[in-house]
């Protein structure tokens, strides 16, 4: 259908459209006529992304004399291709009605794994590798060397690529990375560096949070991206703990041997350059080295212009060709790459024994049996007086690492990763005085008889890594169907939002079916309070909860866990008791591990029991993988419990800390962001259930705290507004007889498109016969 929206005629590619869509549109387009940015919560299951994308790619159609480009961020692979399919179908209508000019180039851009199509490398077992496979074909070095030596391997895919030149571009349309594998293969050209040359004239782009938000893949991905473009951060619910996660730094033991490895590595090749080249020896001689990955020749001429790059400064060392490409600094101020690297690590023997000094001081922080915590300039200022390395010196070596390893020509670079992770970790503590605290743990708490030493370099600041993206960017669309308190994330990542918005779902039926159980069939209260959770009483009561619901709900059902730890110790008394037993034989039982292949087969088998019609019960952790990324939409989810509140672990110092900036700074209470925090994750997790207004489903909150009105406040409005009064209270039995109810008044036949009073589902004639001003009333 087309529409109005003042100005902007608004492309949408299906014959009905829901209010709350239509009122998420105007709101947006609020947004970019204000060129600011906004924070919009929007039902799960409400056509967020369609509504995102249609109306700004019709934006930009309606202004073809300013084009803006999209930047639409997602958290994983399967959400950038479902956000890419959808705009498929939209941009198929706006070419139906349009013609030609409607045409707009749209990539998904991943890492090589996702994208490489060359076997040999695609088939290493992670990404590291397959970035360090990668560079070992494709670096300039490696390439100079295959033109004089046939023996040299290349890559064929990068090599076809580059003889392309001009004429390797992607012809307008959308590409998911599917699309993208399969074009290159079909032209016999790289998609990865295909896509990423291709980035700069894209209409829109669909890429992970990471790409923005983390300063090192930022540096070398988005750097050209230009201010007007707008910003979509979708699913955006924990986009503070993403910018946090971006700028902090773990270093354990194993990490300091190895960077010691690392260090030992890089002076015997440097040895040896030193010798072969002062015995008259040249390129050719090495080239066994670089056959098994070894460094190649590297004569004083070379170290020469290195160094004098360094007097005159990172950034003036010219454009790098793509492939000899590094992570950036991951500290966000330019201006230090534009000042002379300090005299003491210019040479490389200097810069490596500066490193080494390093290495023993953090080794002897790790041998402490307290827990310390510093600020930056407090360790800053010990580093300087115990191991004679100042702020300056700590600040350039993650720069200067990076300009050695491409002097020294390296291309196994995921051998390297410990003693990029020392020079990252000195790089941010030298930059930054505040935001953050370096915090030495001699064990984990939750196992003090294991001895584990780790220093973190913990950032509490989330407004420091997204800073960038609201000052450089026109506009910045922060959305997710958990924002909930919304007025808590301005403060968080510090900035102004023109538009502040939380919607509502418009339902022809009451299809969300939320609860609060405090106590079991006995009247003893159940709650994961840490005096509570072991209770026998508790453990039972939760158990019998679940039974009674596999006996009376059809299908899957899904059951969050306060963490792993909880999850395991429950299963096994129930297990011990003959709860399990009797709930296998409504159900089969399928359970989350922190392995991603163990899960994803979990998972499979469990969606296999639903379709079959033997039912299935899902036990997931909150927080975890499959709380964030997977829909349990239809038969897959009609009942999700939530068994406890998923409070983060309370005695990590880490998180102390963070509270302790956050009061101080910001003025949040510890006990509201707690709060806050945790009521997210319950709500992310409890809304896996609706992914349709088709759909239908129960939320049981399991624990007495969520009849508190200080915590069910912190809940989305589009649960509370379904939560009853008579529902905040429950016994077990009392939820089994809402639940019988419920699933009867579900199957009942009912009108898709609502009454003539409350309509639901708006049709193109029903749109063109409202005005504006009804529609918005309306909308509200």
């Amino acid at each position: 259908m087309k529409f109005q929206i003042e100005d902007v005629t608004v492309y949408f590619p299906y014959d009905h459209i829901y209010p709350e869509q239509y009122s998420y549109m105007i709101e947006l387009k609020g947004t970019l006529d204000a060129k600011g940015h906004c924070l919009l919560e929007m039902p799960t299951g409400t056509g967020k992304t369609i509504a995102l994308l249609s109306l700004i790619t019709s934006y930009s159609l309606s202004k073809p004399q300013s084009p803006m480009k999209l930047i639409y961020c997602t958290r994983t692979v399967h959400e950038m291709e479902k956000t890419l399919a959808e705009l498929k179908i939209l941009h198929n209508y706006q070419i139906k009605h349009l013609g030609p000019q409607a045409r707009i180039l749209a990539i998904g851009l991943s890492s090589r794994k996702n994208l490489c199509v060359n076997p040999t490398v695609v088939a290493a077992e992670n990404r590291d590798s397959v970035d360090a496979g990668c560079r070992k074909l494709t670096a300039s070095w490696v390439r100079a060397l295959a033109e004089e030596n046939t023996d040299v391997t290349t890559c064929e895919f990068f090599e076809s690529y580059e003889k392309a030149a001009s004429a390797a571009v992607l012809p307008p349309g959308v590409y998911t990375l599917q699309e993208l594998r399969a074009f290159g293969k079909e032209k016999g050209w790289c998609p990865y560096f295909l896509a990423r040359h291709m980035v700069q004239f894209a209409n829109v782009v669909v890429y992970s949070y990471q790409y923005l938000l983390d300063p090192k893949v930022a540096g070398i991905i988005s750097k050209e991206m230009q201010k007007e473009s707008v910003v979509v951060f979708d699913e955006a619910h924990n986009i503070d703990n993403v910018c946090i996660e971006a700028l902090s730094v773990s270093v354990r033991r194993q990490t300091l041997e190895g960077a010691t490895r690392n260090l030992s590595r890089i002076s015997q090749e440097i040895d040896r350059y030193v010798f072969f080249y002062s015995r008259g020896l040249y390129r050719c001689q090495f080239l066994n080295w670089i056959m098994v990955g070894r460094f190649k020749a590297t004569d004083t001429s070379i170290l020469r212009a290195e160094y004098n790059r360094l007097v005159e400064g990172l950034v003036l060392g010219g454009n790098l060709p793509i492939t000899d490409n590094w992570l950036s600094n991951p500290a966000l101020p330019d201006d230090i790459l534009k000042e002379a690297v300090p005299g003491n690590i210019r040479r490389a023997e200097h810069f490596l024994h500066v490193l080494r000094r390093l290495v023993q001081y953090l080794s002897g922080r790790l041998d402490t049996e307290n827990v310390e915590k510093e600020s930056p300039v407090g360790f800053v200022a010990s580093i300087c007086s115990h191991a004679g390395i100042d702020q300056k010196t700590l600040k350039f070596c993650y720069d200067r690492l990076h300009s050695l390893m491409l002097t020294l020509e390296i291309t196994d670079t995921d051998e390297f990763l410990h003693i990029q992770t020392i020079c990252d970790f000195a790089t941010l503590v030298g930059t930054y005085g505040r935001g953050f605290s370096t915090i030495i743990e001699p064990f984990d708490e939750r196992m003090p008889h294991i001895p584990d030493p780790v220093l973190q370099l913990s950032c509490h600041d989330a407004s420091l890594a997204i800073k960038p993206v609201f000052d450089r960017f026109q506009s910045v669309v922060i959305t997710s169907g958990t924002l909930s308190p919304i007025d808590l994330y301005p403060r968080l990542l510090n900035f102004h939002p023109v538009v502040s918005r939380s919607f509502t779902m418009s339902l022809t039926r009451d299809c969300i079916c939320p609860m609060v159980l405090t106590r079991g069939s006995d009247q003893l209260p159940v709650s994961t309070k840490f005096d509570m959770r072991s209770d026998p009483g508790v453990v039972r009561n939760y158990g019998k909860l679940l039974l009674e619901m596999v006996s009376v709900v059809p299908d899957g059902i899904v059951c969050f866990f306060v963490s792993y730890s909880y999850m395991d110790g429950i299963i096994n008394t129930w297990n011990d008791s003959g709860i399990l037993k009797e709930i296998m034989q409504h159900k089969l039982v399928f359970i989350e591990t922190q392995d991603v292949v163990e899960t994803t087969l979990a998972l499979d088998n469990y969606r296999r029991a639903c379709d079959c019609g033997r039912g299935a019960v899902f036990f997931s952790v909150a927080r975890g993988k499959v709380a964030e990324g997977i829909d349990f939409d239809r038969h897959y989810g009609r009942l999700v419990i939530m068994i406890g509140v998923p409070f983060q672990y309370t005695l990590s110092k880490i998180l102390l800390a963070r509270l302790e900036y956050l009061r101080d700074t910001f003025q949040i209470k510890e006990g509201d962001f707690l709060t806050f925090d945790a009521l997210r994750q319950a709500a992310q997790c409890v809304g896996r259930v609706i992914r349709s207004k088709a759909d239908y489903g129960m939320m049981i909150f399991a624990d007495k705290r969520y009849s508190r009105h200080d915590k069910r406040s912190k809940l989305p409005s589009w649960i509370l507004s379904h939560l009853q009064d008579a529902n905040l209270n429950l016994s077990t039995d009392m939820a089994l007889h809402i639940a019988r109810e419920f699933l009867k008044k579900m199957a009942q036949p009912y009108d898709k498109t609502g009454s003539s009073d409350k309509k639901t589902l708006l049709s193109q004639e029903e749109m063109e016969k409202l005005g504006d001003g009804s529609m918005h009333e309306m909308s509200y």
